[in-house]
């Protein structure tokens, strides 16, 4: 496809860790446009568990057999990263209507910012609605199973992280 023709959409995040969730959405996102970046944010804010470089890796592990996709990670404002890249679009997931209204707001600055970046709502299979990172790490913490919640090999990654935690943590005790 010409590549001046080409549909580019965004789709930026956290991904502490990246769940079945944010992948439903991002196959969801790939039969909508030519072309998906997975844009991995350094969002200090959020205290992530994983560093931005592991982050990036794992995201990149989990997309890597869904065509039209590439991982990269930004930092600073989501508009100009999406319009240096020429972008039309960024994806936002909505799982709740308790979402909509941050994302709505966001939504209405960025197109403030960058009048011709659109944001286009999808909404995870009914399965994932309920799942966030958040919540994921939270059930790691505790024990529980993650492979229903996470690609393998981020299951595999977070069970090492918090067995990290727990041996670092024995160790001061």
């Amino acid at each position: 496809m010409n590549e001046m023709l080409k549909r580019v959409a965004i789709y930026p995040g956290t991904f502490d860790p990246i769940t079945n969730g944010h992948l439903d959405i991002v196959r969801r996102a790939a039969c909508l446009f030519d072309h998906i970046i997975v844009a991995v944010s350094d969002n200090v804010r959020k205290n992530p568990l994983f560093s931005l470089e592991e982050r990036r890796t794992l995201v990149e592990k989990a997309v890597e057999n869904i065509d039209h996709v590439e991982v990269m990670v930004f930092e600073g404002l989501l508009v100009h990263f999406a319009v240096k890249l020429k972008a039309a679009a960024v994806i936002r997931g909505i799982r709740a209507v308790s979402d909509f209204e941050y994302e709505f707001q966001m939504a209405l600055m960025n197109r403030k910012l960058a009048p011709n970046l659109e944001t286009v709502y999808l909404m995870p299979s009914e399965e994932f609605t309920y799942l966030n990172s958040t919540l994921v790490k939270e059930v790691a913490g505790l024990g529980g199973n993650l492979k229903c919640f996470l690609p393998g090999a981020v299951a595999d990654a977070l069970a090492a992280k918090v067995a990290e935690f727990r041996r670092i943590k024995t160790q001061r005790s």
